[in-house]
């Protein structure tokens, strides 16, 4: 039996205003390191939610074409994971057909691994959705300062 070596897909979506014009980034490394940055508008409006699963579709989609079977992805979108995870939460009703067609992507490579991370760990795909909509990247987060009350 042959082993797969894993794709990495790091994927965002961006909708400004939100809901608005979505952009969709998306970066994959093939298992021998060469990297394949997405960076799309899409024609149609939608709210984030919908950015980060169309941005999660473009990046199965052009995985696919490339030849990829073993996928790990990472998406700063808990609500991505809660929807296409192992214990998949009631599904949102507007964007259902949306998470199934997602599903069904999902069950045609041979393994896949879907992983939540920081927003921070996820600023190069953030970078590309919002490139599509002509915007700057996002700057690094700023952590308030405890201040002492006297």
């Amino acid at each position: 039996m042959a082993f797969s070596i894993d794709w990495i897909i790091h994927c965002d979506g961006s909708a400004v205003p939100n809901p608005g014009r979505m952009g969709l980034g998306a970066v994959l490394v093939a298992p021998d390191g060469t990297r394949h940055e997405l960076s799309k508008a899409t024609d149609a409006r939608g709210c984030n939610n919908e950015a980060e699963a169309r941005a999660l579709m473009l990046a199965l989609r052009e995985a696919r074409a490339r030849g990829a079977t073993a996928l790990q992805i990472y998406t700063d979108s808990s609500l991505l994971v809660a929807q296409l995870g192992a214990g998949a939460a009631p599904p949102v009703q507007r964007l259902a057909a949306l998470y199934s067609e997602l599903g069904a992507l999902l069950g045609t490579f041979t393994r896949t691994s879907l992983h939540w991370i920081p927003r921070h760990r996820n600023a190069e795909a953030d970078a590309l959705a919002r490139a599509a909509l002509g915007l700057a990247p996002k700057g690094p987060v700023k952590l308030a300062k405890n201040k002492r009350q006297r």
